[in-house]
């Protein structure tokens, strides 16, 4: 495969030669944050930024999704009856994405695609994206994604990697995917050896700046009773608000909620995110709720990713190290902190 080099006076030209075969999402600035957006010719793309707010999970796995419709009239043939909501599978491509998040995918698709069980529509969207990523050259003071198995310039799960050389984005293609798109794209030329060269120093060099470290490997070996019976759990969910917000932006959490709506005669069944962190998510029918108490559900959420995952999974934690709960938390809870205290036990 290839190396190719893009002239950045005309990325964007190259990629809008993509439209035709893929939905191109891109990251976009709105207010003072970045997201993901569907490339148009309103808003430009910004592919300066550090990382977006909200994780790009979303677009292969939304936040609300129609499952199922059905009607309550008695009089219909149908009464009753589930029918799948018509949902689109076109191919996408998710160009800028930073290799922590597509690590994100990574981690969570052995909750959505097993050999067991598949979900249809996690696993339908996530075959019909290609992750092209982009290299972090600056990375976040909050970043720690070295020790959790990645790296700024992390190859996992992506099928292209960009570099920023300065004029020109080098293109390199991982997997078959990957070389497709990039022959879709028009302009470009093949990367030189000098060129080449300069994406490895730059590479080399962002991983010195990941200046957060954590140590994870010790987790697999601590007792699982030693870790949930510890006494720091309590002081550490004092200031915790139970808002959410670090689970809603985190890539590599999975929970959701089913519900049905009704207007009139018309129901939907749909999917919605849910949290760890909300006191009505293990409510039970009979009014029983096992953890009522905001300390059991702050230490669900990290036993959950750094104790239950590790031992369930053997592939490491539950977390790329992308640092949006350490930036966005209004209560400044640090899970490098909650690492530290866990490996103490």
């Amino acid at each position: 495969m290839d190396n190719k080099v893009f002239a950045k006076d005309e990325w964007l030209k190259a990629l809008k030669s993509l439209e035709q075969d893929y939905a191109v999402f891109v990251p976009v600035k709105t207010g003072d944050f970045h997201s993901f957006a569907r490339l148009d010719t309103v808003k430009a793309p910004d592919f300066t930024y550090q990382n977006t707010r909200l994780s790009p999970k979303l677009l292969v796995y939304p936040e609300s999704e129609r499952m199922f419709e059905y009607t309550v009239d008695e009089n219909d043939a149908e009464y009753n009856i589930l029918r799948e909501a018509q949902k689109e599978f076109r191919p996408q491509a998710i160009v800028g994405i930073r290799p922590c998040d597509a690590q994100g995918f990574q981690i969570v698709k052995v909750n959505f695609d097993t050999p067991e069980y598949k979900d249809p529509w996690w696993t339908r969207r996530f075959e019909a994206t290609t992750l092209v990523g982009l290299g972090c050259s600056e990375p976040c003071a909050t970043c720690f994604c070295s020790s959790v198995g990645g790296g700024p310039f992390s190859q996992k799960g992506l099928d292209v990697l960009l570099y920023d050389i300065g004029d020109s984005y080098l293109a390199k293609p991982l997997t078959d995917k990957g070389q497709a798109l990039i022959e879709k794209m028009e302009g470009g030329k093949d990367a030189d050896q000098a060129e080449i060269d300069r994406a490895q120093s730059l590479a080399e060099q962002a991983g010195g700046k990941v200046t957060s470290r954590v140590e994870t490997s010790k987790l697999k070996d601590k007792n699982v009773l030693d870790l949930f019976n510890a006494p720091f759990w309590e002081e550490l969910a004092f200031a915790c608000i139970n808002c959410g917000t670090c689970t809603f932006l985190c890539p590599t959490c999975w929970c959701f909620d089913i519900q049905d709506e009704v207007y009139q005669k018309q129901g939907d069944r749909i999917r919605n995110w849910d949290s760890c962190m909300f006191p009505l998510f293990t409510l039970h029918g009979s009014g029983h709720n096992p953890r009522s108490e905001k300390h059991q559900r702050v230490r669900q959420r990290f036993m959950h990713k750094l104790k239950y995952y590790v031992d369930k999974y053997g592939n490491g934690v539950q977390c790329s190290g992308c640092g949006r709960c350490i930036q966005f938390c209004p209560v400044n809870i640090d899970i490098r902190h909650v690492i530290e205290l866990m490996n103490s036990v």
